[in-house]
């Protein structure tokens, strides 16, 4: 069993390195685009995302093609990942989509001092995790490879992104370009500020890129795991 899961970073940004608008979620991607990234997510065992990703887009996380849906379900697996959400605040609703669309398990890691609170709201309907006082990445993906989790894709929001990148335990980025700029310094970014492993003196490796309509899919290999996942996959 490996120490943590493979690790694929997924975002769609704006020119301006921005993920929504200040006031709301921003539909930045297109219908190819959104295609392929249900397809990788129907290659991953689980996705996880923050909490006030959770709060503020309700995403329902599930694999949306029927084939795809098959075809894992062929190989003994949930139509869709599993679903991870890290909270320390655990201000989560239990009616949200991430907890009610799909059958897919919900995990849902909880720093210690809120752990008994979100047990009592969210109990039902995932399981809570007690992750100590600080929550660490490195941590939670310890956790999740021994829960059988071998290839974890991450979807935000700018929060999680930074600590999963600044921990350097992301393996691999697929970051998608949409030609529009949001121009607000107020809304959320694709990071927040923090140390990166990535600099002047380690530059990421540009792997792949490809034009989706009128979005750029930019793929860069993070760690020396990229090439032997791309080996495994024939990627």
């Amino acid at each position: 069993m490996r120490e943590r899961p493979y690790t694929l970073l997924s975002c769609c940004t704006s020119l301006d390195g921005y993920i929504a608008s200040a006031a709301s979620r921003l539909l930045l991607s297109n219908d190819a685009d959104l295609d392929r990234v249900d397809a990788v997510r129907a290659s991953c065992d689980a996705i996880l995302v923050g909490a006030e990703t959770v709060r503020i887009d309700n995403p329902r996380l599930v694999v949306r093609s029927e084939a795809r849906r098959d075809e894992r379900a062929a190989r003994g697996l949930p139509e869709s990942p599993m679903k991870v959400t890290v909270t320390r605040r655990a201000a989560l609703d239990s009616r949200a989509d991430f907890f009610n669309v799909g059958d897919a398990e919900k995990i849902v890691y909880c720093a210690s001092p809120r752990v008994a609170d979100a047990r009592d709201r969210l109990g039902p309907v995932a399981t809570v995790v007690d992750a100590g006082d600080d929550v660490e990445m490195r941590t939670l993906s310890t956790d999740l490879a021994a829960r059988g989790v071998d290839r974890l894709m991450v979807e935000g929001g700018g929060t999680v992104h930074t600590q999963f990148l600044t921990d350097d335990i992301v393996d691999e980025l697929q970051l998608t370009v949409a030609p529009i700029f949001v121009g607000d310094s107020e809304a959320p970014r694709f990071v927040r500020d923090g140390i990166f492993p990535w600099s002047p003196a380690r530059r990421a490796e540009l792997v792949e890129v490809q034009k989706l309509g009128d979005v750029v899919l930019l793929r860069y290999a993070l760690s020396s795991r990229f090439e032997e996942a791309a080996r495994g996959n024939g990627c």
